[in-house]
């Protein structure tokens, strides 16, 4: 999963602030959440290694920022990636986010299968969100909601486990979600 958008403001400006403050129970409830692999970090940012240079998608060109908040990730299946991002820490900060973000025209993420063992760069995450923005969904850059298999096929996420995962993240992550409901948005 790669996803990309641009701040109202730069990172350190009050604007941000709820963002920056609830960054790292954002990463800490990923790590916590069924389904999660690993995720890039960023180069010079204590925490995981890179994946890459971090690049970002054309989108960005014009908009006075020469970065913007992305995250680049691996989950075991679509069901994990998606309790994870609709509930919990992740689901409080989306619930914020049109206050620390510019309203965008493109796809705010994309998901696609890698092989086993292999490690996407931040630059496959540039080129699958473009890819979708420009030519739809597809076996190569998909969305939720028209998401495809390993093997290419059209696939139905199974809510049912994705409620399953999101009942057992909460129980794991109740420390986390406190923590986030004490902050100002």
């Amino acid at each position: 999963m790669y996803n990309f958008g641009l701040h109202v403001d730069e990172y350190e400006s009050p604007a941000v602030q709820g963002f920056r403050l609830r960054e790292a129970a954002n990463f800490a409830a990923a790590q916590k959440a069924k389904g999660f692999v690993g995720r890039s970090g960023y180069a010079g940012v204590e925490g995981p290694e890179s994946w890459g240079e971090q690049v970002f998608p054309r989108f960005i060109a014009a908009s006075g920022f020469d970065s913007g908040p992305s995250s680049l990730s691996l989950w075991h299946d679509l069901e994990s990636l998606m309790a994870f991002s609709y509930n919990g820490v992740h689901a409080d900060a989306l619930k914020h986010a049109r206050h620390w973000n510019r309203k965008q025209s493109w796809p705010p993420l994309v998901l696609w299968w890698v092989d086993a063992g292999t490690r996407p760069k931040w630059a496959d995450g540039v080129a699958r969100l473009e890819h979708l923005h420009d030519k739809g969904p597809s076996p190569v850059a998909f969305t939720f909601k028209a998401a495809f298999d390993p093997s290419g096929g059209a696939v139905v996420i199974d809510r049912g486990r994705v409620r399953q995962l999101a009942e057992a993240n909460a129980r794991d992550q109740a420390d986390l979600l406190a923590h986030v409901h004490s902050l100002k948005p």
